[in-house]
């Protein structure tokens, strides 16, 4: 299977289970669209008469170009066969039973109070609580005796408002550093924060022991504050804003993200992409609002088309400020067309259920953050360990190949099935489809690549 498509004044052929990528001119890009259902003698002569006119192009030009297509499909790297269906399985099964990652729940409550909110302003349809000390510490003993013979193992800090339970987070940490060196394991710490109650103690804390700091913005102040607000309604925009580029400069403006949200308040999010430009941030992130389609911010018809083109215009200005010597990342475009994930990673995905989990307050299990609180995907918690097993081994046999309407997809090996969460709640099913979301995600990786493309051509 191959993906064509143009964009950036580029002629992009996408192999899609080899993984190979190629720049073509205009008559090799016509050339393979129509290789494999027309017959050799037809096409070129086809392809000749198309492109007579052009300077240089003659039917032996066009017959050896036929020729190196041929060649690049002998050689694996056009038209390559899926030889990874049948392994799925079994690449899932070794690894079963290790967890590498935990989320750790530290406060069912939040300080702020956005109407968008996934986790219900941070209680997860529950009751408000804060993880205790004695919980953490378990958590991350099971993580330790769940691990295998991996030896880097991630925690996220999350919430709510972790911050809201700032002082249990670094008994924990100072514990984790223990434990870590007495079992062989080096723990890898993000914290995820909204940003009001940073200070000078978080600021120094964070820069020694997080790895990456997650910071809630999502741009412009008008957008950020109609949805952004404490319990009086109040907009939080200037009161963080000064905080995180406190804590950016600090961390000399490496191993952080901003993440934004959309919505359809805000489509045209590109303007909040250069708001967080102006402000001095250039790790972005802007990610689609999760909410029932019901919901007054779920995206439309006609924003998702909004979206798409802002997704184009993105990459445009990528390439834009790199020439001027001012560059930035974006989360979803960053890609290695050079190597990338291993098969294991394209055809599994997160590792949901399986290697990765979330723990509530309560040390209740579960198969990430946006199952908490849905008791039926309850999966044990870290004092028994895992007991529900007929959820787990849903999560185990989640893969690409699980979905069947991945079959015909050319992202199906970037996107590894898509998110089980979001396919469940668009659907009912972790093996469903969230179709907007695929959409989305296609986009972003035609407009990745191409940046990548770029950079790889310099």
């Amino acid at each position: 299977m191959i993906h064509q498509y143009k964009f950036l004044d580029k002629n992009v052929v996408l192999d899609v289970c080899s993984g190979a990528i190629h720049l073509v001119d205009d008559l090799s890009y016509d050339m393979i669209e129509r290789f494999l259902d027309t017959p050799k003698e037809l096409l070129v002569d086809d392809i000749f008469n198309k492109y007579k006119d052009a300077e240089g192009v003659t039917r032996e030009e066009v017959a050896k170009c036929y020729e190196d297509i041929e060649n690049l499909k002998a050689e694996g790297s056009l038209f390559a066969p899926d030889t990874f269906k049948d392994k799925a399985k079994d690449l899932k099964q070794k690894s079963k039973g290790v967890i590498k990652a935990l989320c750790l729940h530290v406060a069912h409550t939040c300080n702020l109070n956005c109407s968008y909110c996934f986790a219900s302003q941070g209680k997860y349809s529950g009751e408000r609580a804060v993880m205790s000390l004695e919980v953490g510490k378990r958590a991350l003993d099971f993580l330790v005796e769940n691990s295998g013979t991996r030896r880097n193992l991630e925690v996220d800090f999350f919430g709510g408002e972790p911050l809201m339970n700032w002082q249990m987070i670094k008994d924990l940490v100072a514990y984790a550093r223990k434990i870590e060196k007495e079992n062989g394991k080096n723990f890898r710490f993000t914290l995820t924060t909204n940003g009001v109650l940073i200070d000078d103690d978080v600021i120094e804390f964070a820069n020694e022991e997080m790895s990456n700091v997650v910071l809630s913005l999502d741009g412009r102040k008008e957008v950020h504050d109609k949805f952004r607000v404490d319990y009086q309604g109040n907009g939080s925009w200037e009161k963080i804003v000064p905080k995180f580029q406190k804590l950016v400069k600090a961390r000399e403006g490496k191993n952080y993200y901003m993440r934004g949200t959309f919505t359809h308040n805000n489509p045209d999010f590109l303007e909040d992409i250069k708001t967080m430009l102006d402000l001095g941030f250039t790790e972005l992130s802007m990610e689609p609002v999760v909410c029932a389609p019901s919901d007054p911010q779920a995206l439309t018809d006609d924003d998702v088309k909004i979206v798409m083109r802002e997704y184009e215009r993105l990459a445009e200005l990528m390439l834009e400020r790199k020439k001027q010597g001012k560059p930035f990342t974006f989360y979803h475009y960053m890609i290695d067309l050079t190597g990338g994930p291993c098969i294991y990673k394209r055809i599994s995905g997160c590792g949901s259920g399986t290697e990765y989990m979330a723990v509530t307050p309560w040390g209740d299990l579960y198969p990430c953050h946006q199952f908490v609180g849905d008791e039926k995907f309850k999966l044990g918690n870290v004092y028994t360990g895992v007991t529900n097993t007929p959820v787990c081994a849903e999560f185990e046999n989640c893969n690409v190949y699980a979905h069947p309407e991945c079959a015909d997809c050319w992202a199906r090996l970037y996107c590894s099935g898509g998110c089980a969460a979001n396919a469940y709640h668009a659907t009912g099913s972790i093996t469903g489809v969230y179709k907007t979301g695929c959409e989305l995600f296609k986009k972003r990786m035609e407009c990745a690549i191409a940046v990548a493309i770029d950079d790889l051509c310099e």
